[in-house]
């Protein structure tokens, strides 16, 4: 079988080429294995708080996640498990980009805080990219050209090499900066200061 055309120009791209590839299969292991996308902020779930930020700017929505799959599905969400699930987010960006029918993989954290349309325009404008805000480089939260991400993270996982930046470094991506903080939530301090608390979430 032929290699897919590759993707088009950021310039040509529409929302019907993007597909929202959700990271939600890490253990928070630092919060105690807490399942990050059912956390809940301001009313509503991180899983719900996403889809409706960013779902006008793609064209599809996957989910990787590797339990809990019954409550994503009842979100009306395609959800992929890891292959290779104790690659971390590695795992996870492979199995959404083998997933992924459309040419370009918009990839966002489950514990993100703070995702701008602005900023992900901007991503999707210089694709291949991955943002940098006021904190530094944000190696996830990246648009990617989803065919060479499937072949460039298998080829990583073979070889054990999993940082994410191994990627961006294959995949030929640049850093966009964007305003302003994306925040997440990895500790009990991040909760506190995100207005989750204990009773603000689901069991």
């Amino acid at each position: 079988m032929a290699p897919p055309p590759p993707p088009a120009t950021p310039a040509d791209v529409t929302p019907a080429d993007v597909t929202l590839g959700i990271l939600a299969g890490g253990r928070a292991s630092r919060l105690g294995g807490l399942d990050k996308a059912w956390l809940h902020r301001d009313g509503r779930s991180q899983i719900e708080s996403i889809i409706a930020e960013l779902t006008p700017l793609v064209g599809a929505v996957l989910v990787s996640a590797n339990r809990n799959a019954e409550r994503y599905r009842a979100l009306a969400l395609d959800v992929v498990a890891d292959a290779h699930p104790d690659c971390g987010p590695v795992g996870g960006l492979h199995a959404l980009a083998h997933a992924c029918a459309t040419p370009w993989l918009l990839t966002v954290p489950v514990d993100a805080l703070r995702l701008a349309p602005a900023a992900v325009r901007a991503l999707i404008a210089h694709a291949p990219a991955f943002a940098e805000d006021d904190d530094g480089l944000q190696p996830l939260f990246a648009c990617w050209p989803a065919h060479r991400l499937t072949m460039a993270a298998a080829q990583a996982i073979a070889d054990g090499r999993l940082p994410v930046r191994g990627l961006h470094a294959a995949l030929g991506m640049r850093a966009v900066a964007i305003s302003g903080t994306i925040g997440n939530l990895n500790t009990a301090d991040d909760l506190a200061a995100a207005g989750v608390r204990p009773d603000a979430r689901r069991p």
